[in-house]
């Protein structure tokens, strides 16, 4: 235990210090009801309203066209996203907040009907996922991806580094690599979507490489400092499967350490508190921890795990959903307001920007 850590204090996470060690967890809200996949002034508000977050990390934002799987989801891609973004990050640091950008292809848990042309969803491999995908009209089966090229791969990494680059031509202090969940890094990371036999594939070197491929791209078009990647090892979401997480995080993090990135975010999965202790312990720069608490958010009591060194930031999804001024709720002990489910994805204000403060 260190009491002398708390997660009220700031903190150093590369060139940055944060006001306190609470991260807002990114969250797709489908309301980037802009032109073209633009932010609007909506975004702005519910983004600057929660700027009282040590670090705030985006919803996830495509990298490029192929790249979206939702409906109204954010893009980095075009010069008209980029203009939009900054009147976020404006508002976010008007009111002294930092902001990092997620940057999330979503690889082949995509809805097809959102690409525009031939563009079809893309993977490691043509295996598509069991279960469905969320879309306005509702839930349907998701698609048998087709097989990324070499040259595909390659083209893939370089959009990554291009969004990170119109990231901080928009203003953000950085940008996180979404490595979790189910989406493309992480189905590279799996055995059971990828199931390439040349070198993207086969062994922990090949399904760690495209992870590491895009992270040095990155690395190489904004500075490690400014980069961070979230994980899910052992993360069932959208089908996947990992025979052998401990080693394969063990070496992802090593090669991640080698690049210098700012710090892992990790979505813990339930059971796996020791895989969470063993990566912490591994791993040289910041550790945000998302950690595991279903069926309950997380919440007053998981800011222990930075007190007792299991993690240097803690993030918080739902709560801080539902509670612009979180921070300030959890060092007052509450109350909390719960989220309301039916307004996640899509809609106007009402379950996003009206939340009310305890002030």
């Amino acid at each position: 235990m260190n009491p002398t850590v708390s997660a009220f204090d700031p903190v150093r996470i590369g060139g940055l210090e944060l006001a306190n060690r609470i991260v807002m967890a990114p969250m797709t809200r489908s309301r980037a009801y802009g032109p073209g996949q633009t932010p609007t002034d909506l975004m702005a508000t519910y983004y600057a309203q929660r700027a009282g977050a040590g670090l705030i990390i985006t919803e996830g934002t495509q990298p490029s066209v192929i790249g979206q799987g939702y409906p109204d989801t954010p893009g980095l891609h075009s010069a008209e996203q980029v203009e939009a973004w900054r009147r976020v990050t404006d508002a976010v640091h008007a009111e002294g907040g930092v902001i990092f950008a997620q940057l999330m292809h979503t690889g082949r848990t995509g809805d097809p009907e959102l690409l525009p042309g031939d563009l079809s969803p893309v993977g490691p491999s043509a295996v598509a996922a069991e279960g469905q995908i969320y879309t306005h009209a509702g839930m349907k089966p998701f698609p048998v991806p087709r097989e990324l090229t070499a040259d595909e791969i390659a083209q893939t990494v370089a959009d990554f580094a291009a969004a990170a680059r119109n990231a901080i031509a928009a203003g953000f202090d950085g940008v996180e690599l979404h490595g979790a969940n189910g989406y493309l890094i992480h189905q590279f990371l799996s055995t059971n979507a990828n199931r390439r036999t040349d070198g993207w594939g086969g062994t922990v070197e090949g399904r760690t490489r495209f992870a590491l491929e895009v992270a040095a791209a990155v690395v190489a078009e904004v500075g490690a400092e400014r980069v961070g990647i979230r994980v899910s090892p052992g993360n069932p979401l959208h089908d996947i499967v990992e025979d052998d997480p401990h080693t394969t995080y063990k070496a992802l993090l090593d090669g991640l350490a080698d690049l210098g990135l700012v710090y892992v975010h990790l979505m813990e999965t339930a059971g796996y508190r020791d895989l969470t202790e063993s990566l912490r312990a591994q791993w040289p720069g910041a550790f945000i921890l998302n950690p595991a608490t279903r069926p309950e958010p997380t919440g007053l009591g998981e800011l222990a795990l930075i007190e007792d060194g299991t993690a240097d930031l803690i993030s918080y999804g739902a709560l801080f959903l539902a509670n612009p001024d979180l921070p300030v709720r959890l060092a007052a002990g509450g109350p909390f307001n719960s989220p309301d489910r039916a307004t996640s994805f899509g809609g106007d204000h009402r379950g996003y920007t009206d939340y009310p403060t305890l002030n």
